[in-house]
């Protein structure tokens, strides 16, 4: 579409090498750019509320504390944003506190990864 703005990612994870992946897949999609990644929460939390993403893709261990606590500090002042939680922690405890703590999408690293560009391409269709 002429004119629609890019859907914005900030991708959270502390492997590099899956940070990596990711970046290499959003920059495949028509429309949808990377404007912030971080390893840990305290860099992450502050991170996207600088850059005001349109959804993040959040790993739920991180190198300092865990992505629940990176969405309880940031759903509050930008309720707006979409968090997509991609672990490999996918017991139902985890899955439910993701949850209720906002997440919009909970996938699982070993069998969802494939699946992070049809759910990227899912939020930038339902913002526009």
């Amino acid at each position: 579409m002429p004119g629609t703005r890019p859907h914005n990612v900030y991708i959270v994870e502390d492997s590099a090498a899956i940070r990596l992946r990711l970046a290499e897949l959003i920059a495949a999609m028509h429309g949808v750019c990377v404007v912030g990644e971080s390893a840990s929460a305290g860099d992450a939390i502050a991170g996207i509320l600088r850059t005001r993403p349109d959804s993040v893709l959040l790993d739920l261990k991180l190198t300092d504390r865990t992505g629940l606590d990176v969405m309880r500090a940031v759903r509050p002042k930008a309720p707006e944003i979409t968090f997509v939680v991609l672990t490999n922690h996918c017991e139902s405890q985890y899955r439910d506190a993701c949850m209720e703590a906002g997440a919009r999408y909970f996938l699982d690293k070993s069998q969802d990864f494939s699946r992070v560009p049809a759910v990227l391409a899912e939020i930038a269709a339902s913002l526009h």
